[in-house]
């Protein structure tokens, strides 16, 4: 499965990650609000970070896709992650776009624009009904992003790697009747 880097929207541009992002990384990582969904007990910032940086590599070579540096065109700055992962959903492999973005740059429109650039990506390069966003039911921020990129709430609270999670969901069609 080829995936790319370099994707372009109007104000972000993307990279793969590398070890190198380690330190930009643990700025969300040493946030408690940015990890309320995301850490992992007993990990400090520096150990998620690196976990988050590892399991995305790992990903990469397995050909799950994985999470992707955003960088603002205009000031170079690391923003945050965003990109497809390969899920087993109640057994079924569901594209979804995973967003992680810097508290510094929350309430900027930038988690939209990236998941709507990758949401592009993935119906655009690869055969597939349906992309989800899986969501912690009690992420509002995040449901809201996967509202605005067409998404509605498809399951809920389902059970996902031992976390209840929300199921949001745009099809193929729903995105063709978008774009028109």
């Amino acid at each position: 499965m080829h995936y790319t880097d370099q994707l372009q929207s109007p104000r972000l541009t993307t990279r793969f990650i590398t070890t190198d992002d380690l330190t930009a990384w643990q700025e969300y990582c040493s946030d408690p609000v940015a990890t309320r969904f995301t850490s992992i007990p007993g990990k400090s910032p520096e150990e998620l970070a690196q976990f988050f940086i590892d399991r995305t590599l790992q990903r990469y070579a397995e050909w799950r896709f994985g999470g992707q540096v955003l960088l603002s065109k205009e000031t170079g700055e690391f923003i945050g992650l965003c990109g497809l992962l390969l899920q087993d959903v109640n057994g079924v492999n569901e594209i979804e776009i995973g967003y992680h973005l810097l508290p510094r740059f929350w309430h900027m429109g930038y988690a939209t624009e990236a998941a709507q650039m990758f949401r592009d990506y993935g119906f655009e390069n690869y055969d597939v009904d349906s992309i989800v966003s899986l969501i912690d039911p009690d992420n509002t921020a995040s449901q809201n992003v996967a509202k605005r990129n067409g998404m509605k709430l498809t399951q809920k609270e389902i059970d996902f790697q031992g976390s209840k999670i929300d199921v949001y969901r745009i099809t193929r069609q729903e995105w063709e009747e978008q774009k028109v």
